[in-house]
Formats: structure tokens, C-alpha cells, sequence
């Protein structure tokens, strides 16, 4: 027997290799966000056995109920983890949903437990209908707040999931009547709470779901292989399912700040509000810096339009666009826009000097941002309207008075910091805002050239990988090209040219006839 084998060094290497990735792949996986999230998950485990478990310890046992609640837990991480992988980085809302989740199943338990036979004198099966309608309320609760905070598809999603937490906290006895339900009530709100951009729309989902309830539950009673109750019993059921449904959109309607704190977003109705022209930051805006308040418009419009043709939130994007260049109050007259015939002050400076003016309006704009308290969902447009690109006109300024005799000129101190785009809006933001300066640069505005320029522009900033961060595709980017080629051109389109009287001085104002018939013509 051999005491020490032949290995060959190759082989070592290879094993060595294939260690080393073993430990990289479990750091990776063993990362501080997953950790986190984990502990997170553990938490709402803990929390959530004893308030499923409470008066049920008897009929069931904490063991049970204790495996069912782990692997229900473990199917929603799975899922979150697919659909929703940014709540892994982001611990606030990760324990935002923890909360919620919690807060509501703790509702539905302590409502049901007041409901006892202390207060209804009727028979046991009534009670147990009567008391559920919490259940059902929580279950539409969880519903519209995750639809408001994410998206259709996550919301139905986790409500399923939250339903099957609440039927059991709801009791055994409950059935599969309950937890249909509750998810015909949920997945109605889902469905129909696309944005809400008026203050009747909670309350319009809230009706339809309350009906939609109503019915289901109704009839579900019907179907009950016992003796069906009486009417009226049932009747008062669903009415209170239905009603509890209602009351919930009318609640919800009222805690709509605090969940857009909570969750950190912005709905549509404050979207809305921000992009009044009477906001503090918009008028100074245009008071300060009426060129850029100008530029600010038009940018809002294209990207509007833009944002919608691949399906995106334009809302957003116009109002995004509003601010994202509201750091150039602080240094107005340093950019072109606002110099209004002057002679501009870049000619006293050294080009590093004023491309530390220029980038700085980005820092500038965040930290007035901040100041004005913008929500977050607006402050991304402020910082990632240029991306990381290059300041190139003071770029190539600085080329052409750089010794040769000095170290290289590099690029990177002429781009901005960043970050790059991370949504679809914010990358629409940027080409919009880039391409309309583009255009007002050109000579003579055609539609041709407007085509020209946006795709142009649209490839060079794919070139200098602005979207990488972003998931736009190249079919959407087509699209959004022909958009605001197309909103470009009805903007810069042509004006006829009104001659003047051969016998009309310069300097002579036209007639009110005169004047009457260029604003027909101009309107039309």
C-alpha cells in the first residue's frame, strides 16, 4: 500500500479553482441583504405563530399550525424573491411588509375574538359567518395597499398568500368559503386599482368589490353540504363581508398619506398635486430660471408621450421632468437657456471650472430636493437625468488648450457622477431632455432632421451604456424614438410668413383685422 500518491500539479489547480468559486458563489449567496432579509423573514414567522395559534391551541395544537405557517412563509419569500427582488436590498420596505402583514392578521384575530357568543345570542354556525367579515376586510386591506405600493401582479400574488394566513387565524372551522371570499375580494381591488388619479377611485374599487363579495358570499352559503341556514342569516352575512369591504376603501382613503410615507411612493393624486404650477419649487423655477421652466415643459411633454407608448407610467415622467433641472436656480445665467441675449459668463472661466459648474446642478437640484421634502420616486429624474455622460462641449474646450507636455486629458473628469438611469422613466427622462437640447440647436428644424437627431442621440447614449441599469429593450427604445420624433415635430412645425403692405413701414403695428386673422391662422 502506497503510502503517498502521485498528484499532479494541474490537478491541484484545478481543485484549488474550484474551492475558491465554491466560496465566492456562498459569499455571494451569504451576502448582508440576504442575511437580513432573512432575519426578516424570521421575524414575521415568530410574530405571526402566536397570533394565528391564539384560542386555537386546543382544537389544532401550536405544532401544526406552526409547520403550516413556515411553509406558507417560505412559498411568499419564493415568490418575493421572483417577482419582487429589490425588497431584498431594500430592508425599509421589506419590513414595511413585514409590518403589514403582521398589523392586519393581528386585526383580524382581535376582531374575531371580540365577536364572541357574549355578543351574538344566535347559533354557533351564524357566529362564525358573522365574525369572518374581519377576516375579509384585512383581506382586502392587504390587497389595495399592496397594489398601491407595487404592482397588479405581486398584489394578487401576496394576497392569495395572506388570505390562507388570515383563513387560518380565522379558524379551522371557516372552510373554503371563507378564503374564497376574501380572494374574490382582493383580487377584484387588484384588478380594478390600476393608479388612482381621483379621489372618487378608492372608493368607486372599494363599491365594486363590496358587490362582488356580496354575491360570492351569498351564494357560497348555498353550497354548505349541512342544512342551510336561514335566509336572513345569510343575507346579514354577506352583508357584513360587503360592508366591511366598503368601510375598508373609505379607511384606506383616508391613511392614503401615511402608506405613501410608509411605503415610500407617490400615487398618482400626489403626482397630480406636484405638478401644479403653484408648487414652491416650480415657481421659483420660473421666476429664476424661466428658460429652463420653459425647457422643463416641453421635456414633461415628450416624455409623457414617450412613457406611454411602451406602456410606461407618462404621468411620471412628466411630472419628473418638471424637476429634474431645478438645481440650475442656484447658477441660472451659467446655462444657455436662461442668458437671454447675453453674453455668456463660461467665457471667463477655464473649462474644468465650468464643467464643476455644470455637473453641480445634479447636487444641487438633490439637495433642494430634499430640502422641499419631493418624494423619492421624483428625486431619481434629478439624478440620473444625465446618467454618467460626458460634458462634451467643454470636453473638447479643454482638449484644445491642453498642453501636450502635461499627463493625458481624461474623460472621466468630465462626466457626470452619476447614477445611471434605473427605470424605464428615468432613461425616457434623459434622452428626452438631451434630444430636445439637440434640437434646439439645429439651424433649420425639420422633421427629417428632428428623425435624425433623436436616433442619434438614442444610439449614442446606448453606446456609452446609460441603459444598462435600466430594462428597456430595443424594440421599446424604437418606439420611444418614433414617439418623440413625433411629438418634436408638431412642436417645432412650420409657420406661414404674413407679408406686409408694400406702403407699411417696419415699424408700423398691424391692424386689429391684421392681428385677428394671425391668430386664426396660428390657432388652426
Amino acid at each position: 500500500m502506497k503510502l503517498f500518491k502521485k498528484t499532479s500539479p494541474r490537478r491541484n489547480q484545478v481543485r484549488r479553482n474550484i474551492t475558491s468559486e465554491r466560496f465566492a458563489q456562498a459569499a455571494k449567496l451569504m451576502n448582508a441583504n440576504v442575511i437580513i432579509s432573512f432575519l426578516l423573514w424570521m421575524l414575521f414567522v415568530v410574530l405571526s405563530i402566536p397570533i394565528i395559534s391564539f384560542g386555537l391551541v386546543k382544537q389544532t395544537g401550536i405544532l401544526p399550525m406552526s409547520i403550516i405557517v413556515i411553509f406558507i412563509s417560505i412559498a411568499a419569500a419564493v415568490y418575493i424573491n421572483h417577482y419582487q427582488k429589490r425588497i431584498i436590498s431594500n430592508h425599509v420596505r421589506a419590513l414595511a411588509l413585514v409590518g403589514l402583514f403582521v398589523f392586519l392578521l393581528a386585526a383580524t384575530k382581535l376582531g374575531i375574538t371580540l365577536f364572541s357568543n357574549q355578543i351574538f345570542q344566535i347559533t354557533e354556525k351564524a357566529i362564525a359567518a358573522d365574525r369572518t367579515f374581519w377576516a375579509t376586510g384585512t383581506a382586502v386591506a392587504a390587497a389595495i395597499i399592496l397594489t398601491i405600493s407595487y404592482d397588479q401582479r405581486f398584489a394578487i400574488g401576496m394576497s392569495v398568500f395572506y388570505c390562507l394566513f388570515a383563513c387560518f387565524a380565522s379558524g379551522a372551522s371557516t372552510g373554503i368559503n371563507l378564503f374564497l371570499t376574501m380572494t374574490a375580494g382582493a383580487v377584484t381591488c387588484c384588478f380594478s386599482l390600476r393608479e388612482i388619479r381621483t379621489r372618487m377611485k378608492l372608493l368607486e374599487v372599494s363599491a365594486v368589490a363590496a358587490a362582488i363579495v356580496f354575491v360570492i358570499s351569498f351564494t357560497l352559503e348555498f353550497l354548505l353540504p349541512q342544512n342551510p341556514p336561514k335566509t336572513t342569516m345569510i343575507f346579514r352575512s354577506a352583508g357584513l363581508h360587503a360592508a366591511s369591504t366598503m368601510l375598508v376603501g373609505i379607511l384606506i382613503q383616508s391613511l392614503l398619506p401615511l402608506i405613501e410615507k410608509v411605503f415610500r411612493i407617490a400615487t398618482s393624486m400626489t403626482l397630480l398635486d406636484y405638478s401644479d404650477a403653484n408648487q414652491p419649487l416650480l415657481k421659483r423655477l420660473a421666476m429664476e430660471a424661466p428658460g429652463t421652466y420653459s425647457h422643463s415643459l416641453l421635456v414633461g411633454s415628450i416624455a409623457e408621450s414617450a412613457a406611454e407608448s411602451i406602456g410606461r407610467n407618462g404621468l411620471l415622467c412628466r411630472v419628473g421632468a418638471y424637476y429634474h433641472d431645478i438645481g440650475k436656480i442656484n447658477k441660472p445665467t451659467y446655462f444657455v437657456e436662461n442668458e437671454m441675449g447675453s453674453t455668456s459668463r463660461h467665457k471667463e472661466l477655464s473649462p474644468a471650472m465650468s464643467q464643476l459648474i455644470i455637473v453641480g446642478h445634479v447636487k444641487d437640484g438633490v439637495e433642494m430636493a430634499k430640502e422641499y421634502k419631493l418624494p423619492a420616486v421624483l428625486r431619481q429624474f434629478i439624478e440620473t437625468h444625465h446618467g454618467s455622460t460626458l460634458v462634451e462641449y467643454f470636453y473638447h474646450e479643454a482638449k484644445k488648450k491642453h498642453d501636450e507636455k502635461q499627463s493625458p486629458l481624461s474623460e472621466t473628469e468630465f462626466r457626470y457622477t452619476g447614477p445611471k438611469p434605473r427605470s424605464k422613466e428615468a432613461a425616457i427622462v434623459m434622452l428626452a431632455d438631451s434630444i430636445e437640447g439637440a434640437t434646439r440647436s439645429l439651424p433649420e428644424v425639420t422633421p427629417t432632421r428632428i428623425e435624425a437627431v433623436v436616433h442619434n442621440m438614442a444610439m449614442k447614449r446606448l453606446q456609452d451604456g446609460q441603459f444598462d441599469e435600466c430594462d428597456i429593450s430595443l424594440c421599446e427604445l424604437s418606439r420611444v424614438e418614433a414617439s418623440i420624433s413625433k411629438t418634436l415635430a408638431a412642436h417645432y412645425h412650420g409657420r406661414i410668413a404674413y407679408p406686409k403692405q408694400p406702403d407699411q413701414p417696419l415699424d408700423q403695428p398691424q391692424t386689429e383685422t391684421q392681428n385677428q386673422q394671425a391668430d386664426t391662422e396660428s390657432n388652426g
